[in-house]
């Protein structure tokens, strides 16, 4: 008879413990899932600001180029190569 007695003292304890670990278990499966999205999410920043830094520099290389094509110099070599010359200030009409 005591060893009926015995475990059925045991049963309230497992009958405890088995929630709780399920319990624990459920928290970390938790606490490695947000870990695994914030170190995922920190890499797709990396890789972000990467790209951001790569666009900057060809916006900047291809505003230099814009300014080196727009270059009244050169504009007035490429007119001259094709035969053009400035207007004599008669030729010019001015429209208000």
């Amino acid at each position: 008879m005591k060893k009926g007695k015995a475990s059925k003292g045991r049963y309230p304890m497992i009958a405890l413990w088995i929630p709780l670990m399920v319990i624990f278990i459920a928290e970390l499966l938790v606490y490695t899932w947000c870990r695994v999205q914030y170190v995922r999410t920190g890499y797709e920043i990396n890789e972000v600001v990467k790209e951001h830094q790569r666009l900057m520099e060809v916006h900047r290389k291809l505003q230099i180029e814009e300014a080196r094509l727009r270059s009244p110099e050169r504009i007035i070599r490429i007119a001259q190569k094709r035969g053009l010359v400035m207007p004599d200030p008669r030729q010019v009409k001015v429209i208000p």
